[in-house]
C-alpha cells in the first residue's frame, strides 16, 4: 500500500516541480537548482542576480509567493520517505456531492499565470485523491482565466449574467456531472371577474400574426419563484391587476424553443382582487377586460386548436365540471427543503369545481 502511494506521489511530483520551475523562470526572471536531501526532501533554490536591476520582476515574485489563493498540502504520509516531504499549491474548494470539488471563486489567483500553473497542480491533486468533478466558477471580472481553463480540458457549463461555470471531468469516460438546465417555465393567468369578462392584454412585441390578438397575460418564472406566486406578479406587472391563485388549470411541454431548451407553460385560474387596470408600458400594447364570448370567437382563438383547447378547459372550470391542481405546501424529508405539490382532490363537499 505504502509503495503504491509511494509512486502516485512521484508522479505527481514530477508533474509539478518542473511546471513550478518553468513558471519561475520564464514568467518571474528566476533561475533554479535543485537540492535534495534525504531529511528536507526537494528544495528548489532560487539565485536572484538575474533579476537584482529588475524591481518588478522582484515584486511579480515576492506577490507569488506571498499569495493567500491556495491551500499548501503537506506531501508526507506516515511512513513515506521524507525524500518527498513537499507543499502542494492547491486552489482553495470544498467538496461536492458527486464526489469531486467546487472551487471557491473568491479564492483565484489575481495573476492569470499564477492561476495556469496552481490550476495544473490541483488537478493533478485531485486526480491522486481520487476526486470525479471539478466546478470551475469564474465571475465576469475574471473572464482572461477562461482560456487558460480551457486549455487545461475544462468545459462550459453554463453562463449567466455574472458569470460563466466551468468543469472538468477527472476520470476516463464520459462525464458523469449533471448537465445544465433543460427548461424555462412560463406561466399564463386566465382572470375573469363577476360581470363574466377575462382580463386580457395586447403585446408591444409580437409576430405581425398576433398583433390583433388579445391573449391572457403570460411571463416567465423566476429563479426560486413558486408557479402560483409568478403567475400573480405577472398579472400585476403587465396590467396592474392584484390577484388572488385559484388552481393551475392545464399545463404545456414543448421541445427545442428558446436557446434549444424545452419549455413548461403553466395555465392558471385567478380570481381578481381589483379592477383598476395600469398597462406595463414597456412590454404591453393595450389591457382591458374582454367579454368571455368576445374572447372566445377571436379568429385566432377559433383557428388553433392549442388555444381552443386551453379556453375550453377554463369555460369548463367555470362551469364546474372539471377541477385543476391546487398548491400544497409539503416538506420532504428527502431533501429537508419545503415544496409545493399541485394535485387534485376529488371530494363531493368540494363546491368550487363540482357541480351540485
Amino acid at each position: 500500500m505504502e509503495t503504491k502511494l509511494f509512486n502516485q506521489k512521484a508522479v505527481v511530483f514530477s508533474e509539478i516541480v518542473p511546471q513550478m520551475e518553468r513558471l519561475y523562470e520564464n514568467q518571474l526572471g528566476l533561475n533554479f537548482s535543485q537540492r535534495f536531501c534525504s531529511c528536507k526532501g526537494i528544495s528548489p533554490k532560487a539565485s536572484y542576480s538575474s533579476i537584482s536591476n529588475n524591481s518588478y520582476q522582484s515584486k511579480e515574485a515576492s506577490k507569488f509567493a506571498s499569495e493567500s489563493y491556495f491551500r499548501r498540502i503537506n506531501g508526507t504520509n506516515g511512513g513515506i520517505s521524507n525524500l518527498w516531504s513537499r507543499e502542494i499549491m492547491v486552489l482553495d474548494a470544498i467538496d461536492d456531492e458527486y464526489g469531486g470539488v467546487v472551487v471557491d471563486p473568491e479564492k483565484l489567483p489575481s495573476n492569470p499565470n499564477s492561476f495556469a500553473f496552481i490550476l495544473r497542480s490541483s488537478l493533478s491533486h485531485w486526480k491522486m485523491e481520487g476526486k470525479q468533478g471539478v466546478w470551475l466558477k469564474l465571475p465576469v471580472e475574471r473572464a482572461d482565466l477562461v482560456p487558460i481553463a480551457v486549455k487545461e480540458g475544462f468545459e462550459y457549463h453554463h453562463a449567466e449574467r455574472g458569470y460563466v461555470m466551468m468543469t472538468y471531468w477527472i476520470p476516463e469516460g464520459p462525464s458523469m456531472l449533471p448537465g445544465n438546465a433543460s427548461h424555462q417555465v412560463g406561466v399564463g393567468g386566465f382572470v375573469i371577474n363577476e360581470k363574466n369578462e377575462v382580463l386580457v392584454v395586447q403585446e408591444k412585441h409580437c409576430g405581425p400574426a398576433f398583433i390583433d390578438l388579445w391573449k391572457i397575460p403570460t411571463g416567465f418564472i423566476l429563479e426560486s419563484e413558486e408557479i402560483f406566486t409568478g403567475v400573480v406578479r405577472e398579472v400585476k406587472e403587465e396590467t396592474g391587476i392584484d390577484t388572488e391563485f385559484i388552481e393551475v388549470i392545464a399545463f404545456r411541454h414543448v421541445h427545442n424553443v428558446a436557446f434549444e431548451k424545452s419549455d413548461l407553460f403553466f395555465i392558471c385560474m385567478l380570481r381578481p382582487l381589483s379592477t383598476q387596470i395600469k398597462v406595463d408600458d414597456l412590454e404591453i400594447q393595450a389591457a382591458k377586460w374582454m367579454p368571455l364570448v368576445e374572447f372566445v370567437e377571436q379568429p385566432l382563438i377559433q383557428e388553433d386548436c392549442m388555444f381552443k383547447k386551453v379556453i375550453d378547459i377554463c369555460i369548463a372550470r367555470l362551469g364546474k365540471r372539471y377541477c385543476g391542481l391546487f398548491s400544497h405546501q409539503l416538506v420532504s424529508k428527502f431533501d429537508g427543503k419545503p415544496s409545493t405539490l399541485y394535485y387534485n382532490v376529488m371530494e363531493t363537499h368540494n363546491s368550487n369545481c363540482i357541480g351540485e
